[in-house]
């Protein structure tokens, strides 16, 4: 027994190596490209004449095609295989993304974006789908709080990369924000490629491990399945299972939060501190460091105790209580400091959260399921932008706007509670060891 448990353990920590780091600088990408719009906003908006509706509504457009294409791209996923379905998803996103250097109005951008949501859709929750594939459930709140790291990595370093990017504007004759969308579209059409040659299907393929940690691997999570099978395992069944709607009412406070923030934060700073577009870039990667700490410590905290629920829900309280107070205050130190904390908030919520969906499906229910919570609930991604914008419009103001989304979030924490807590065994000192 204790032979196989050490097995297990080598088999887990290879497998966080190997394919971890190689996931989170595939969301890095990702999210950088879905988000930097921000920071092209900044010179973009006057050049081509979007007001702050416009701009937030494009901004939200991505998510209106994410969610429609989302449950058939991941159930094709689940069908074809990660390694294929995750290279095509990247390749596409990478040349439409470039391709938003050529937005010339309003109607282009709205265009533009929809058709980025369509090529990324499918992407955050097929990485999600094949974790569940080669981690334990004990291990699974922490993984994914490792890959997700990279959303808070990426504000960490987006932000200085866009704002020097943005001040290439006028070489050979190109304005900075097209140099933007081009030089951080391109790595996601070479590391598409890479995923066909990199990323490992199944642990009965992985030839980086030895024959032991295979089957050790392989016999833990067939004993898994077999002791999950009373959880929803069919497309039907997932999508009509009111606990994952109920999830994904949840998770739809969570983008609300996340996007109203990460599209309209650039500007947020640029009016409250009056500084350069590389000086936000650096202040803006303030509260995303903040949050990369809170997503990993709450992450071991939640699989160390085997609790889900108020992780999730104490997090959105807190995050949502600082979005509020944000509201409040309008000189760059306090505004600093609460954002801040609402980051770390937000960020916490994400490891508790997916294992506490991952836990209520299974099988082929499992990649539909999944699909399901992440596309409704990223109609908040739609949601919190375009409601800053209505607001900035509307007042000349962010304050009404960050009351919202802090209500929203706090709202979202309190419906967890009503989740019923399918609990985890407390990880033991030798499912413990990998992660050391």
């Amino acid at each position: 027994m204790t032979e196989a448990v050490n097995e297990l353990a080598a088999a887990t920590l290879k497998a966080r190596r190997r394919l971890i780091p190689f996931l989170f600088l595939l969301y890095i990408v990702a999210y950088l490209d879905r988000i930097n719009v921000a920071f092209a906003a900044l010179q973009m908006n006057t050049a081509i004449g979007l007001s702050d509706r416009a701009y937030g509504r494009g901004a939200g457009i991505f998510f209106l095609s994410y969610v429609l294409f989302e449950i058939p791209s991941n159930v094709i996923l689940a069908r074809v295989g990660a390694r294929l379905w995750i290279a095509r998803i990247m390749i596409t996103w990478g040349v439409v993304s470039a391709g938003m250097m050529y937005v010339t109005g309003a109607n282009g951008f709205y265009a533009m974006r929809f058709l980025l949501g369509a090529a990324e859709a499918g992407f955050f929750p097929g990485i999600i789908f094949y974790l569940t594939r080669w981690f334990p459930e004990r291990e699974q709140a922490r993984t994914v709080a490792a890959f997700m790291t990279a959303v808070v990595v990426a504000g960490i370093v987006g932000g200085p990369v866009s704002g020097a990017l943005l001040s290439l504007h006028g070489f050979w004759g190109i304005d900075g924000w097209r140099w933007l969308f081009l030089l951080e579209g391109l790595p996601a059409v070479v590391l598409g490629l890479l995923v066909l040659k990199f990323l490992t299907e199944r642990p009965e393929d992985a030839a980086w491990l030895t024959s032991a940690e295979r089957q050790s691997l392989v016999t833990c999570l067939t004993e898994q399945t077999r002791q999950g099978q009373s959880r929803t395992a069919t497309v039907g069944g997932a999508l009509a299972s009111s606990r994952v709607w109920l999830l994904a009412v949840i998770y739809f406070s969570i983008p609300v939060a996340l996007y109203g923030m990460g599209f309209w934060l650039p500007q947020i700073l640029k009016a409250r501190s009056g500084g350069s577009n590389f000086e936000v870039g650096l202040l803006s990667a303030i509260p995303y460091v903040f949050g990369a700490v809170g997503m990993v410590a709450a992450g071991r905290h939640s699989d160390s105790t085997g609790e889900r629920r108020w992780h999730v829900a104490i997090a959105a309280f807190v995050g949502g209580t600082a979005f509020a107070a944000s509201a409040f205050v309008q000189s760059l130190v306090p505004s600093l400091v609460l954002l801040s904390l609402a980051m770390l908030g937000l960020a916490s919520m994400f490891g508790p959260f997916w294992t506490l969906t991952t836990t209520s499906v299974g099988g082929l229910g499992a990649a539909a399921g999944i699909a399901l919570v992440n596309s409704v609930g990223n109609l908040g991604g739609y949601f919190g932008p375009d409601l800053l914008g209505y607001v900035r419009d509307t007042t000349q103001s962010f304050s009404a706007g960050l009351v919202a989304i802090g209500a929203i979030l706090a709202a979202g924490g309190l419906l967890t509670l009503a989740v019923r807590d399918g609990r985890a065994a407390p990880r033991s000192r030798a499912a413990a060891a990998p992660t050391r």
